[in-house]
């Protein structure tokens, strides 16, 4: 792929991508467990990507992992291979930091246990309730969980990056925080912001393409593309097509 990671001291990885380098850009909602709907959504881009010339790239939003049943098995496929004729990037979403912040030891991951956990524990084989109280101070629960993830899907969870730019397109989790520059936006707001963002917009001259927080039917508009449909939840899950500056959604589920 033809991109450039920004430098950004202490933060996690941001990418740069020269516009023309892809022809068609895919950007897909929060997952959260869902494998059945993504693969379905892959076959929807597989097949529409069949019908543009030049090359294509799938951007995963964030979040694959907690409240939907199968997190191993989408952090199993995602870290594959993309489809034929894609290339694919990962974005984090805060529900995949939390996760890695636990396996890591990091305080910053007990907010993973209230919000999903259980799910995502089930899905790597781990039964909670044989391991003591979900709880941060839970070692031998902790320990478990650390044996019972691969190594390849804590690496593959490190690497994601937090933003990708193309142009003036802006893919990214949650969103950014109004009026700072792409350069001043600190990881906490492009993992986490909402209210402010939802509200305001990105205040810059930029269209950003994000997940994060649920909503019935998808978000269009010249500053932001809204695309988490709470597939966990509704089955549904959503994916906007960017070709020639022009926005296009489509969903399974």
């Amino acid at each position: 792929m033809h991109m450039e990671q920004l430098e950004q001291g202490g933060l996690r990885p941001r990418l740069a991508i020269e516009p023309g380098t892809y022809s068609t850009i895919y950007a897909v909602g929060d997952v959260h467990g869902c494998l059945d709907p993504l693969l379905a959504l892959e076959d929807r881009i597989r097949e529409d990507g069949s019908l543009r010339e030049g090359r294509k790239l799938i951007v995963m939003l964030g979040d694959y992992v907690d409240r939907g049943p199968q997190s191993a098995a989408v952090l199993y496929h995602l870290s594959a291979a993309p489809p034929a004729g894609f290339d694919r990037i990962c974005l984090r979403g805060n529900h995949d930091d939390a996760f890695l912040d636990y396996l890591e030891g990091d305080p910053a991951g007990d907010w993973f246990l209230d919000h999903g956990a259980e799910a995502t524990l089930r899905s790597y084989g781990v039964d909670p309730e044989a391991h003591g109280p979900l709880i941060a101070s839970n070692f031998a629960l902790r320990q478990a969980v650390r044996a019972a993830v691969p190594v390849a899907h804590v690496e593959f969870l490190q690497q994601m990056p937090v933003l990708v730019t193309v142009g003036d397109d802006v893919f990214v989790h949650a969103g950014i925080r109004p009026g700072r520059t792409l350069a001043e936006q600190v990881d906490e707001d492009l993992l986490w912001i909402r209210r402010s963002f939802m509200d305001l917009g990105p205040g810059l001259p930029v269209r950003v393409f994000h997940g994060h927080t649920p909503i019935s039917t998808p978000h269009v508009s010249a500053e932001r593309v809204g695309l988490d449909t709470g597939c966990y939840r509704t089955g549904r899950l959503t994916a906007a097509r960017l070709s020639g500056g022009e926005v296009e959604i489509f969903s399974v589920g």
